[in-house]
């Protein structure tokens, strides 16, 4: 019998060993790093989201292409450093799927979603404890990675917080701490220290996706939502003054506020 042929994955893996081949390979692919990739791998994740989000299941397709050559890519320069392979990496996935979902793969228990969720999470507490050390004692906070957009990293953060109880009890509690941080920041403004200015915007940015988190919103989702509006918002403006002869940005802030009125209105 003749050799099956090789699979599209199989295929994808040899296509980036041959891309990385310092004989005959590609002088972009073979000169990279890691590190240098990395925010490639970024943008790739959030544009297989863009995809989800518009409902675009053909592009869903070529971009979790994209997003899977991230993989090949990074475990190929692994590879050749002697660190670990491709194979590595969905024996590393499947042992982790396994090991956290005993319900399904050990003893059937019945559990609904809420219920594997909380199992989840203890598990993974679990995993981080076993990796803790003397010099790194674990933390409810381990595993929560830098890398990731600072308001999404904020909800991570306070979700982990309040499993250990350290969260407020009521809206009310954290809008009093908005009004706070708010006061913060004009405080901060009247000082005229720039350093002071940025912490204290930051503090109430965090407060405000805590805020977001207490009603089950993702923060992220909602501001988000607000890009959107403010643009959709926005371009109308320009249309709007278009039609009227008028060039938006000689506009005066006064014109231009009676203009975004005008489009609120029309919402």
């Amino acid at each position: 019998m003749p050799p099956s042929p090789p699979s599209e994955f199989e295929r994808l893996t040899s296509i980036m060993a041959q891309l990385r081949n310092p004989d005959g390979g590609c002088p972009w692919d073979i000169e990279q790093t890691s590190q240098s990739i990395a925010r490639y791998t970024i943008e790739e994740a959030y544009e297989v989201v863009d995809a989800i989000e518009r409902g675009d299941i053909d592009d869903l397709r070529d971009e979790l292409g994209d997003l899977l050559l991230q993989v090949v890519f990074h475990s190929q320069m692994a590879s050749e450093n002697g660190q670990f392979t491709v194979e590595d990496v969905a024996l590393s996935i499947n042992d982790k799927m396994v090991r956290r979902h005993p319900h399904v793969f050990e003893r059937p228990d019945g559990r609904d979603a809420n219920g594997q969720t909380e199992a989840w999470e203890a598990i993974k507490a679990k995993e981080r404890a076993k990796r803790s050390t003397k010099d790194t004692p674990a933390s409810a906070l381990d595993g929560i990675a830098g890398a990731l957009p600072a308001l999404m990293r904020a909800e991570k953060l306070q979700k982990r917080a309040a499993r250990t109880g350290f969260d407020w009890t009521n809206p009310e509690d954290i809008l009093d701490k908005l009004a706070e941080e708010t006061q913060e920041v004009k405080d901060a403004i009247a000082g005229g220290v720039e350093a002071e200015i940025e912490d204290e915007i930051g503090d109430l940015l965090f407060v405000a996706a805590n805020l977001a988190r207490r009603f089950s919103f993702d923060p992220e989702t909602a501001l988000k939502k607000s890009n959107q509006k403010f643009e959709r918002r926005f371009r109308a403006m320009e249309t709007l003054a278009a039609e009227r002869g008028q060039d938006f940005s000689a506009l005066s802030l006064a014109e231009q506020d009676a203009l975004w009125k005008a489009v609120k209105r029309t919402e």
